[in-house]
């Protein structure tokens, strides 16, 4: 058997987004969220689910999943792979739509639910601490009491989680396995061989796609890779960048000091603002500066500008 990778976003949305598998979203909100007995989720309706043609036509799209449960609480659960400039900026302005969206007019703001926003990142968003789950929302300053908790952001940082399967502490963590691992296993575990696991696997088999479904991951991963190749070529032009700079300021430096010297021998002591000049001189300036010394008989001779 083989399975498709779910940090994909395509896949991602798939598996955990398609109307014929909600016990897979609703067990994974619910080990998240810690619901249990009356606050679990009875009912959940999916307000964008996975249609393969709809995507296919789609010329760029952000692939998340959007639901709300039958108290009318409305969660957005995003699968991203790569850090870009502004990420949480954009996580953020995305959940506060979500919540104004709710109503068509500002008077109805009574009516306006909860909105809970979930983003799964294969990188390292806070180096701060340690632990992968991470919930954020306003709290007041001296009370440490929530007033205004209408918008919750959790997170889930992939990279740091370093579990074992066998070492896995309830039903989170094994669907955080799950997301991370699936495409590298070959059969459902033992441990995760019951209800909604073996649906998720079922819905993340590849000989379970369609030709269709199994061309959009193959693109969906094709982006991803071109992605990822674009900000490594980025970061290598720009070391190799810097290094050019670092050597061309290196050569004007040395030149600088140079020049520095030998006007120190020919004139003695050097006033303040010849230092300034020097240093904040141009190469073409200071080879002219070096040139001009040669038959100056005066500092005033050496810097005079050009008549």
């Amino acid at each position: 058997m083989k399975f498709i990778d779910p940090r994909i976003d395509f896949a991602f949305k798939k598996i955990f987004g398609s109307e014929d598998a909600k016990d897979i979203l609703i067990s994974f909100l619910e080990s998240l969220l810690g619901l249990e007995g009356e606050q679990c989720i009875a009912e959940l309706t999916i307000l964008d689910p996975f249609l393969a043609p709809r995507i296919k036509e789609l010329k760029s799209s952000i692939l998340d999943v959007r639901c709300k449960d039958h108290r009318g609480i409305s969660y957005v659960v995003e699968m991203q792979v790569e850090k870009v400039d502004g990420f949480l900026k954009r996580i953020q302005y995305n959940s506060a739509k979500a919540y104004t969206q709710q109503i068509a007019k500002g008077e109805n703001y009574p009516r306006l639910n909860q909105v809970i926003a979930i983003t799964i990142a294969d990188f390292i968003l806070f180096a701060d601490f340690d632990h992968c789950v991470s919930c954020h929302q306003s709290r007041e300053t001296i009370t440490g009491n929530t007033y205004l908790s209408d918008i919750v952001h959790y997170f889930i940082e992939l990279p740091k989680f370093g579990r074992t399967l066998d070492a896995c502490d309830g039903i989170l963590e094994k669907w955080i396995y799950f997301i991370r691992h699936a495409e590298t296993l070959e059969r459902v575990p033992e441990q995760m061989n019951l209800p909604p696991f073996r649906h998720a696997f079922e819905k993340a088999m590849m000989a379970n796609m369609t030709p269709d479904e199994l061309e959009l991951y193959d693109k969906a991963g094709i982006a991803i890779a071109d992605a990822r190749g674009r900000v490594e070529l980025a970061r290598r032009e720009g070391r190799q960048e810097g290094r050019q700079e670092g050597r061309q300021e290196g050569r004007q430096e040395g030149e600088s000091r140079l020049l520095t010297r030998l006007l120190q021998r020919r004139f003695g002591p050097l006033p303040t603002w010849i230092g300034e000049k020097i240093s904040q001189a141009e190469p073409a300036a200071l080879e002219a500066w070096s040139l001009r010394m040669l038959e100056a008989r005066s500092l005033d001779e050496v810097f005079a500008e050009p008549a």
